[in-house]
This record gives C-alpha cells, sequence and structure tokens, in this order.
C-alpha cells in the first residue's frame, strides 16, 4: 500500500494528534460549559467561551450513519473505505473509518469500537470495527 495523504496539523489540534499517537480518541471539552466537540475548534460553539481542556474516549459507540466510498481512490487507502458517523458513549459524534468489515455486513445502530491503526510510517490514525459480542 502506498502512504497515506497526512492530514493538517497545526498548533490547534496537536494535543488530538499526540493523543492518537499515543493510542487514544481525543475529545475537545469546554471549561466553562462542559460541550464536547469534534473537530477540535478555538471556541465553544454553544457557549463562545476559548478556555477548553479534553477527554479520552471510551472509543465505544454506535454506527448513527454511514457510506461506502469507491471513488475517488486516493493513494494509501484500500476500497470499497467504509465510512462512518459513530454516536460515542461519551454524547458527541465522531467520523472516522470502519475496518475489518465487508460493506453489506455494515448497518445503523451497531456498536462499534475504536482500534488505532497505524502505517508503515508510523502514522497512527483511530479507525473503527464492529464491537465484538460477548
Amino acid at each position: 500500500m502506498s502512504q497515506r495523504m497526512k492530514p493538517p496539523m497545526g498548533e490547534d489540534n496537536a494535543w488530538w494528534w499526540d493523543m492518537a499517537a499515543a493510542g487514544e480518541l481525543g475529545i475537545q471539552r469546554c471549561k466553562s460549559c462542559q460541550t464536547l466537540r469534534h473537530p477540535p475548534t478555538p471556541m465553544c460553539g454553544q457557549c463562545r467561551s476559548i478556555e477548553w481542556d479534553s477527554i479520552a474516549s471510551s472509543g465505544k459507540g454506535v454506527i448513527c450513519s454511514y457510506t461506502i466510498l469507491t471513488h475517488p481512490q486516493f493513494p494509501g487507502y484500500e476500497y470499497p473505505l467504509i465510512v462512518i458517523l459513530v454516536d460515542l458513549e461519551e454524547g458527541t459524534r465522531f467520523t472516522s473509518q470502519l475496518v475489518g468489515c465487508a460493506p453489506e455486513d455494515v448497518d445503523f445502530g451497531l456498536p462499534v469500537e475504536m482500534i488505532i491503526q497505524e502505517d508503515p510510517d508510523g502514522f497512527k490514525l483511530p479507525v473503527f470495527k464492529l464491537q465484538e459480542k460477548h
């Protein structure tokens, strides 16, 4: 597989990539009203505070929506690509990739859990897999 294009990384989101590199799914939290948000932003959309911290998500959630991408095909990805919108246990949503699953096995409401995918160059990215039945 060729190398994946790297996302923009800067001062406002470096903390999130640091958490991903440590194996955690970070969620930004407003210090004033405790609203969770993703993607990270400099200001709270609820109360307009610029004071924030972060929490580590449990990485568990439920598929709220999904789409199967076949085109355009970018280097570093295996197609078809299953892109999901996850309702996380913490009460916010997260868009990611579902791995280890055939497109015909995806459905709304399925429980998922986060895993860290590591590229050959060491780049780490939170992705999801279907939660194993116990």
